[in-house]
C-alpha cells in the first residue's frame, strides 16, 4: 500500500523525504517497524545508514556523531534535527 511517498505493509511503514545539502538533493529513507520498536535510516548518496530503537536516550547525538563523520558538524546538525522531526511524523 502506497501513501504519497509512505509504504506500508503489516507493523512496517518505509518514508521517504527529500534532504537538500550544499545545493543537492538527496532522498532519505526511514524505515519503522513498530513490532521490533525499531528506526532505519538511510541515505544512499552519502552511502550512510544508521538505526534507532524507540528507547534510545540521545537520538540527536548519536545521529550527529554518525553525520559528522561525512558531512561535517554543522550539516550534520541540520540533517539530524529533519530526520528526527520525520520520524515523530511517523
Amino acid at each position: 500500500m502506497r501513501y504519497n511517498n509512505v509504504f506500508m505493509k503489516g507493523d512496517s511503514k518505509l518514508k521517504i523525504r527529500k534532504n537538500f545539502l550544499e545545493g543537492l538533493e538527496q532522498k532519505v529513507y526511514i524505515y519503522e517497524n513498530k513490532r521490533e520498536e525499531l528506526i532505519l535510516i538511510a541515505i544512499p548518496d552519502l552511502e550512510w545508514s544508521f538505526s534507532i530503537t524507540y528507547e534510545e536516550e540521545d537520538p540527536k547525538g548519536q545521529l550527529m556523531q554518525s553525520l559528522k563523520k561525512l558531512i561535517g558538524e554543522e550539516s550534520a546538525d541540520v540533517v539530524s534535527e529533519r530526520i528526527l522531526q520525520w520520524t515523530r511524523e511517523m
